[in-house]
């Protein structure tokens, strides 16, 4: 098989990358290569809507088959990559298949982290990944009547809201002292961790797993300090490792993930990376390289990406943004707050609509934004500009449009 671009990865910025490359009027042949058996479709509705039981997975298809046929886009489905050569412009699957290409686009993310600790391989420990996962989540529900969440982050959250929502009794477990420690400024987690509690979730706060009690399925987690807490299904979001092996072993540079550079080149000619895997100096967190797991970040990465292979190319330069959707909350966050030295509250958190406006020397960096759609529509402005203002004029009740 030979294509003029392959691209390896089958999720947002896989999918996007091929849309992108027909928008762009590319002519040539293109095939996307994924390693599970299903069309490409939206992963943030796994751990909300899809779990829940509110969308069937239809609703989630990025696009329609009949989408990638019209656009003469070739679906490699089931099919895993596990070994680049960058010299032969091939590519080989787990079956043995050899796939040539013109370019490589690297868009696989990342494999959930899992537990290494005893029992984390019993039936019944969960990530929330593939649809695959959550099926199986949902095939064990009617027999779950308490549910362990390992993680405190987004994806455990999510995951808690919605278990308490379908009757669960639901724990939380989080090594750090508060949720949300690495993404979010304390006023934040202290509101959701309130908010998980009025909802009857427990959240237990600098625990520290020790292992999986059980024999084929879990009956508890014991912590190190000998406690075991009861569960009959345990939840892992610990975060994501980038799948990357086999660019690396191919000679790709790179630590955390794949280095790449503005216009989402790897250190490997004709390869490019893009989304979760894709290491790249950020405008944003002060030109640090970091990897975004977005989105929004594959996104915009995806359209990098067609346009320097169709001979246009424009550096990446993308306002990060994210949201998260728990109980009737909806969380919107524009920029990195990381790095701030200080943070305003806007509004009321008591009446669970208000803003947290993150600076770094007096200049707004990011926004997290809770039941508060204008501030984060008007927010994007001020961090785009890097807007330097004072904490009383943010805290008024005036537009923040009016503070540019």
């Amino acid at each position: 098989m030979e294509y003029d671009v392959v691209i390896v990865g089958a999720g947002h910025a896989g999918a996007q990358a091929a849309i992108a490359l027909r928008q762009a009027k590319f002519a040539g042949t293109i095939a996307l290569v994924g390693d599970e058996p299903e069309l490409p479709y939206e992963r943030p509705p796994l751990s909300k809507d899809y779990l829940a039981g509110d969308k069937a997975f239809e609703r989630i298809l990025i696009r329609p088959a009949d989408f990638w046929t019209g656009r003469d886009i070739a679906m490699l489905t089931g099919r895993k990559v596990v070994a680049v050569d960058p010299d032969a412009r091939r590519v080989t699957t787990a079956d043995g298949a050899s796939i040539g290409y013109g370019d490589l686009i690297w868009a696989t993310g990342g494999a959930p982290r899992r537990l290494s600790c005893l029992g984390h391989d019993l039936s019944g420990v969960h990530s929330v990944r593939t649809r695959a996962d959550v099926d199986r989540m949902i095939g064990e529900l009617p027999d779950t009547a308490r549910v362990a969440v390992v993680g405190g982050g987004y994806i455990g959250l999510e995951a808690a809201a919605v278990l308490s929502k379908l009757g669960k009794q639901v724990v939380v477990l989080e090594a750090q002292d508060r949720v949300l420690a690495r993404v979010a400024g304390a006023p934040l987690s202290r509101f959701y961790e309130a908010e998980h509690r009025a909802h009857g979730v427990e959240v237990r706060l600098g625990v520290q797993v020790d292992s999986i009690v059980g024999e084929t399925r879990p009956t508890g987690v014991r912590l190190h300090d000998g406690e075991i807490v009861p569960c009959d299904m345990v939840v892992v979001g610990i975060g994501i490792v980038p799948a990357v092996a086999p660019l690396r072993a191919a000679g790709a540079e790179g630590e955390n993930g794949v280095d790449v550079d503005e216009y989402c080149r790897t250190s490997l000619p004709h390869i490019y990376a893009i989304g979760d895997c894709a290491a790249h100096r950020n405008a944003f967190a002060e030109h640090a390289r970091i990897r975004l797991e977005s989105v929004q970040n594959a996104n915009d990465q995806a359209g990098v990406a067609a346009r320097a292979i169709t001979g246009a190319p424009e550096p990446y330069h993308a306002v990060p943004w994210f949201w998260s959707n728990q109980y009737d909350l909806r969380l919107q966050t524009v920029g990195l707050s990381t790095g701030h030295d200080g943070v305003v509250v806007r509004g009321d958190p008591t009446a669970r609509s208000f803003s947290l406006v993150y600076l770094r020397e007096g200049r707004v960096i990011a926004l997290d934004c809770v039941n508060a759609t204008r501030d984060y529509a008007q927010g994007r402005a001020l961090v785009v500009a890097g807007a330097r203002l004072d904490a009383a004029a943010i805290v008024g009740a005036v537009a923040l449009k009016e503070l540019l």
